[in-house]
């Protein structure tokens, strides 16, 4: 039996229908039917191919791995990328000199405070000196004048109507979440080249990451992480001691 014919028997034994596993999958439903024909063009590429597969076969009850080794005998596995190229940076990253602190320019500027401070007592004190010296005025008879009760005043339409808004959610920004079933080594940046994380993930540790347009992960053991990109799962992309160079946008993985 091919790989789709696997799966529509393992899904009519399991009771469900395309459009249900659909929905759990959050795989269109003519990408399910497709695949389910063995027809992985939709897909939009042999990595998504291969996580629509690990995901139907998932919710079915089916086990991926064999499905993941006839499609790969099929369609060939993935090359592997050479260490020195996978860890060459696409961006040169600028490293600012940090510069000593100038003390002599911050002595100056505390000297100049002080005796700025200084002089405006001196100017204080001499205008008291001349007002205590001024006769007194006579005091003249004065009416207590009557207290009105104050009105509350209207609140200020325009002050209200310049509270921003919270600012909604874009459509283009792209979130990766990463778990790692064995350790494994992790660089991602974003579409400018910023390094969002470069470390080491631990073995059950899980981390996320969220930036616009495009996240790029270097991974240096491909069979070593789960991917989740937009919510969507596409399990682990790659083998065991393999490294990949992943990329994904604001609408990857393509049918999801």
């Amino acid at each position: 039996m091919s790989i789709g014919e696997i799966l529509a028997k393992a899904r009519r034994e399991a009771g469900l229908t395309v459009d249900q596993v659909s929905e759990r999958t959050r795989i269109r439903a003519a990408v399910v039917r497709a695949i389910e024909h063995d027809d992985f063009a939709p897909c939009g590429g042999d990595f998504y191919a291969r996580g629509h597969i690990r995901s139907i076969a998932r919710v079915v009850g089916a086990d991926p791995e064999p499905l993941i080794e006839e499609y790969d005998a099929a369609h060939g596995s993935p090359q592997p990328v050479s260490a020195a190229t996978a860890f060459e940076p696409e961006i040169p990253v600028k490293i600012r000199e940090r510069r000593s602190p100038n003390w002599s320019a911050a002595m100056a500027a505390a000297l100049v405070l002080v005796l700025l401070y200084g002089v405006v007592r001196v100017i204080g004190g001499a205008a008291q000196d001349r007002q205590a010296a001024r006769p007194a005025a006579v005091p003249t008879e004065a009416r207590p004048a009557a207290s009105a009760p104050a009105t509350p005043r209207p609140p200020d339409r325009d002050a209200v109507a310049a509270v921003p808004n919270k600012p909604r959610k874009d459509d283009d920004t792209v979130e990766v979440v990463a778990r790692a079933k064995r350790s494994s080594w992790l660089n991602v940046r974003d579409d400018k080249g910023e390094q969002l994380f470069s470390g080491l993930l631990a073995k059950g540790e899980t981390m996320q990451w969220t930036a616009r347009k495009r996240i790029q992960v270097l991974i240096g053991n491909g069979g070593g992480v789960e991917l989740t990109v937009n919510g969507k799962d596409l399990g682990v992309p790659g083998t065991d001691g393999q490294v990949l160079r992943l990329s994904f946008g604001p609408n990857d993985p393509d049918g999801a």
